[in-house]
């Protein structure tokens, strides 16, 4: 059972986080500190709330001085790496504002052992144009991690990050920031700029259609930050992305056969189906599935799944067999009803067949 994230934030790193800090500060009282950690509500507390506990913990037992208090988390934070070392910027984030330079260098102090893309966000509220302006010089830093936190920190749509309304407005203001990273040879890096794309396309798909255009063929690694950015407009079959990456419709693409091997399947259980493909020229395929699903109050939406995609050197004969998992996650709770698998052939709906799904084996048993 893989272990909530909220335990990286447990007893043995608040204890290595205490010893740490007061080696680094004479005023520190390690004790008080853990005293004020671990109050009664500690164990209901999720991720985000134990990182500001820990965080408003830390500023009751500091120097009041805000430079004093970041002089000593930087002598720290060097001991800590990954989520538990949010708690570094977390601070910036949390008493920083009005500092701004001070707080700005330990950002950039910071993030390499961690990331301080959620601690920018306040400072963009409070001054766009200005943490913009920093963002674009950090774009051009030597350092990969600050390079990421450029784009990561500015993206419209940051996962569990705060809201920042005037870049989901107009997200144009960040791609100065966005064009100095197109040809980044870091992955870490790539990967940002193609989520911070991706974000631009559910916002304003016209805009980000624009640059992808403007960038396809530059070289390999802005090709693979395009290729990555537009995932979300290639499983909605958006005809511009489609044609920018070869897949066309084209009369001798063919879908046969299609069949279930399983109607009802229970839930829990798993779906398998097959399908034949064919095409009787070279062409570029991009082959996914979709499934309507029912929701609870009977409506459906549709998730889309890739198969595969490929280059057919000759004309194409081929069968596939695959499956979908009909098991309760946390991300999807199934239901009941009649659901549609659609298969997908270059953005273009090519076969379709109706399945129904039934309660689970044990609920049946129970009525």
């Amino acid at each position: 059972m893989i272990e909530p994230l909220k335990h990286v934030y447990n007893e043995p790193f608040i204890q290595h986080l205490a010893e740490k800090l007061a080696q680094a500060s004479t005023v520190f009282d390690a004790d008080h500190f853990q005293q004020l950690v671990f109050q009664e509500d500690w164990e209901q507390l999720e991720l985000k709330g134990r990182m500001r506990r820990v965080t408003e913990s830390m500023h009751a037992c500091l120097p009041e001085d805000y430079e004093k208090a970041i002089d000593v988390l930087r002598q720290t934070a060097p001991h800590f790496t990954g989520l538990s070392a949010l708690v570094f910027p977390d601070y910036v984030e949390t008493y920083g504002v009005d500092h701004w330079d001070i707080s700005i260098k330990a950002l950039e102090y910071f993030t390499p052992f961690s990331t301080a893309e959620f601690a920018v966000r306040p400072f963009l509220i409070r001054d766009q144009e200005k943490m913009l302006a920093q963002m674009l010089v950090w774009s051009q830093d030597q350092n990969e991690h600050i390079r990421r936190l450029a784009s990561e920190g500015c993206r419209p749509r940051l996962p569990w990050g705060l809201s920042v309304p005037a870049l989901k407005k107009d997200p144009s203001v960040t791609l100065p920031i966005l064009e100095n990273l197109k040809s980044d040879s870091a992955k870490y890096v790539q990967k940002s700029v193609a989520n911070h794309l991706n974000d631009i396309s559910a916002i304003q798909p016209d805009l980000m259609k624009q640059m992808v255009k403007s960038w396809y063929g530059t070289n390999e690694h802005t090709n693979w930050i395009v290729k990555h950015a537009s995932r979300t407009l290639l499983k909605k079959g958006d005809p511009d992305i489609m044609a920018l990456f070869g897949y066309g419709d084209d009369p001798s693409i063919q879908v046969t056969d299609l069949k279930v091997t399983q109607d009802p399947v229970r839930i829990g259980e798993k779906l398998t189906f097959h399908f034949i493909l064919q095409a009787d020229k070279p062409l570029k395929l991009r082959v996914e599935y979709a499934v309507d699903y029912v929701k609870a109050r009977g409506t459906r939406n549709q998730k889309v799944f890739k198969i595969t995609e490929f280059e057919t050197g000759s004309a194409l004969y081929r069968e596939f067999v695959r499956s979908q998992s009909f098991q309760n996650m946390t991300t999807r709770k199934h239901y009941e009803g009649i659901h549609t698998l659609t298969i997908i052939i270059n953005g273009i709906p090519k076969a379709s067949v109706d399945f129904e799904v039934t309660a689970a084996a044990h609920e049946k048993t129970r009525h």
